[in-house]
């Protein structure tokens, strides 16, 4: 199902898993490079049977012509043609509307963000302060040093050791008291389902990791039961 969100510049359109009515925290997903696409959409749906109310907004909504191939040898190359036109700070404004959305629930907010989606996700933890933040493989987070003494959120971090895109070494030391796991032989991307990137083995520890923190720093009735 889909619902649209007010960000005071437009209707921002959103995917929901659950009822916003439902007695279950929220959390805010937010996606890779290549939108919301059945792997971000299978995570959600991952995410919800644990008991959360979840959505995952559309941050490409603003540009134009951004149809995606997961079958393409060109999917990659597109798919960073269109993050390159993205306004990353709308999209942070956009992705804290989203988040703000479920704040005003009341019944607690967190964000589980991939590649694009963790970077951003650790962006809107430092000006919106979300209950918790999962961050797989920030992609931006690079560039983002400078926000981290703002994120003081309970936070998990995971990376593979074998990351071509990011320095993981570098990036580490600036998470402070985050909790953070490294999966030898993992790359970039290393939960994204598709043959050019996923390591199951990293994919399904990391999953497990992230339900157990899920569990202990935003619980749901049904985890509890």
């Amino acid at each position: 199902m889909t619902l649209e969100i007010d960000t005071g510049s437009g209707s921002l359109p959103v995917h929901e898993w659950g009822s916003t009515d439902a007695d279950a925290p929220g959390v805010l997903l937010l996606q890779e490079i290549f939108g919301v696409s059945d792997y971000i959409k299978q995570r959600a749906a991952d995410l919800h049977a644990l008991g959360y109310y979840v959505i995952a907004p559309e941050i490409y909504w603003r540009l134009d012509d951004t149809e995606l191939d997961e079958s393409s040898p060109e999917l990659l190359p597109r798919a960073m043609g269109i993050v390159q036109r993205l306004d990353w700070d709308q999209a942070v404004k956009d992705a804290v509307a989203a988040l703000e959305y479920l704040q005003a629930r009341g019944k607690g907010a967190g964000v589980v963000g991939f590649c694009f989606g963790g970077g951003l996700g650790f962006n809107v933890a430092a000006v919106a302060a979300p209950d918790v933040l999962v961050s797989y493989y920030g992609s931006a987070l690079k560039q983002l040093g400078d926000l981290a003494p703002q994120v003081t959120v309970t936070s998990l971090h995971h990376f593979g050791n074998t990351d071509a895109y990011l320095d993981v070494d570098e990036i580490v030391p600036m998470l402070g008291d985050a909790e953070i796991h490294r999966y030898d032989d993992a790359g970039h991307a290393f939960d994204n389902p598709l043959p050019m990137f996923h390591n199951a083995d990293a994919s399904a520890l990391a999953w497990r990791r992230t339900e157990d923190f899920l569990a202990r720093h935003l619980p749901t009735s049904q985890g509890s039961e």
